[in-house]
């Protein structure tokens, strides 16, 4: 059932994982934000979700625990060794990586840590990290662990449930000191998308980027998540459904079946962020007779954000877009 797959594709949690929320402005570390000294600067004390965690020396030998960590880390250059790999689904390779880095993950020779987010004390211990990165969200979280992981190596456990990937990164580099290569990496993003944005020609807009659920309704993604400002980047005008068609959690608006019609009546273009196959999740979607009459099904305005749209990083960010220049470029 399209339920049932979306549901394993969600092992990790969509909530965390694919809308955490992004201000337009990055705000001042909170006190459960990591914080470190700059550059270089060894030891340093790191402030993250689970504690304080005292770093000696430049870490050489990093074990994540959580796989949407790693695809950061992977992007910044930082020597991660090994890591945790997700269940199986369209998502991740063959091993479990998930797609967008895995060619990364596999050129550099990172090791699986252990399988299907089934946290293996012994196999971390074996790989002799001498930092552990992990998370505090969903079910790759290891917050029940952090002192069995912290007797292991020093230990950062993130909240990503709350920030953008460009969030993370940043947040990530000033734990490993890699913060110029975060910085490097977010401003060539961003520069480059700007380039990007003047090649797309969205049909009609606003537009809106959902995960359909089938008979539990939707998840929308809210203006100010990763999703919702990945497009507002390429200056497309994005449509956040009405506060009373839904209920709203961490940039989520979750809508009910009965209100599906009002909720999208606004969107002339629907985006599907596909957690299984695009063309059966659009296919089921088009067919919903509650959307029969909104204008995106009406219009035939209902497309697929990209196989990679799922959990943003800067690996799949920058697939999303060009995903989308493919589909919507102005020579097309």
């Amino acid at each position: 059932m399209l339920v049932s797959r979306i549901h394993a594709a969600l092992a990790l949690t969509v909530i965390p994982l694919m809308i955490a929320a992004a201000g337009c402005a990055s705000p001042q570390p909170d006190s459960d934000e990591t914080s470190a000294g700059g550059t270089g600067e060894w030891p340093r004390t790191v402030e993250h979700a689970a504690g304080s965690t005292e770093i000696d020396t430049e870490p050489l030998t990093i074990v994540s625990t959580s796989p949407s960590l790693t695809g950061s880390l992977l992007a910044i250059d930082a020597p991660v060794t090994a890591t945790a790999t997700s269940l199986p689904s369209t998502l991740v390779d063959d091993v479990g990586f998930f797609s967008q880095w895995a060619d990364v993950a596999h050129d550099r020779g990172v090791e699986v840590a252990y399988e299907n987010l089934e946290l293996d004390l012994d196999a971390v211990d074996e790989l002799q990290p001498d930092l552990i990165i992990g998370s505090v969200n969903g079910a790759d979280s290891v917050a029940e662990a952090y002192d069995q992981l912290s007797d292991i190596a020093p230990t950062v456990l993130i909240d990503y449930g709350t920030k953008d990937w460009q969030e993370v990164t940043t947040e990530l580099g000033s734990v490993v000191g890699h913060e110029d290569a975060a910085k490097s990496v977010i401003d060539d993003y961003e520069n480059w998308v700007d380039a990007q944005a003047e090649k797309i020609e969205i049909p009609q807009q606003p537009v809106t980027a959902l995960v359909y659920l089938g008979s539990e309704g939707v998840w929308a993604f809210s203006k100010d998540t990763a999703q919702g400002q990945l497009f507002t980047s390429l200056g497309i005008d994005y449509a956040d459904v009405p506060e009373d068609t839904a209920t709203f959690k961490d940039g989520v608006a979750m809508v009910s079946p009965e209100n599906l019609p009002k909720a999208f009546s606004e969107s002339k273009s629907i985006f599907v962020t596909p957690a299984s196959s695009a063309d059966d999740e659009i296919e089921s979607f088009t067919s919903d007779p509650l959307l029969s009459n909104i204008p995106a099904v009406k219009n035939k305005q209902v497309f697929s954000a990209g196989d990679e749209s799922f959990r943003l990083d800067y690996y799949s960010a920058k697939r999303t877009v060009e995903h989308l220049v493919d589909s919507f470029g102005a020579t097309k």
